[in-house]
């Protein structure tokens, strides 16, 4: 993946109600089942806490989209493929989650999508205030 740092800040934006029922299919296009599924998933498996629930839905001014868990407190994240374990906010563990989902999405469908929606939201994880436990988590 080709990540790059981006200057200017990057706008993370709340999407409204009335345009929930479309946004997975714009980012996820036709695997939009699947993709969502897969980020459900890699919460399950990053939180042990974490028994379902809304979500959130987050569109970026750089093209980017995220989903975040509606929960309240620190969570505990941790991620046996490399070690780590710590706390961390619904929003950044969301997009923890959002991150592993959109990469095994662009391994297994090979769609470009993916692995350009993942190196954005990547970039603008550099600007979130827990970049730090979300490259920890992730690396």
């Amino acid at each position: 993946m080709n990540h790059t740092t981006e200057t200017r800040p990057i706008v993370a934006t709340p999407v409204p109600e009335e345009r929930r029922m479309d946004i997975l299919s714009r980012y996820f296009g036709r695997h939009m089942i699947r993709a969502e599924v897969t980020v459900y998933t890699a919460m399950e498996s990053l939180c042990e806490t974490y028994r379902g629930g809304f979500w959130d839905y987050v569109e970026l001014s750089n093209g980017a989209f995220y989903m975040a868990p509606r929960l309240d407190g620190p969570l505990p994240v941790s991620c046996d493929g490399n070690g780590y374990s710590g706390e961390m906010s619904a929003d950044a563990a969301g997009i923890v989650a959002c991150l592993f989902a959109l990469n095994a999405m662009a391994w297994s469908t090979e769609d470009p999508l993916f692995a350009q929606l993942y190196d954005r939201l990547l970039t603008f994880a550099d600007q979130h205030a827990e970049a730090g436990a979300i490259y920890a988590a992730i690396d």
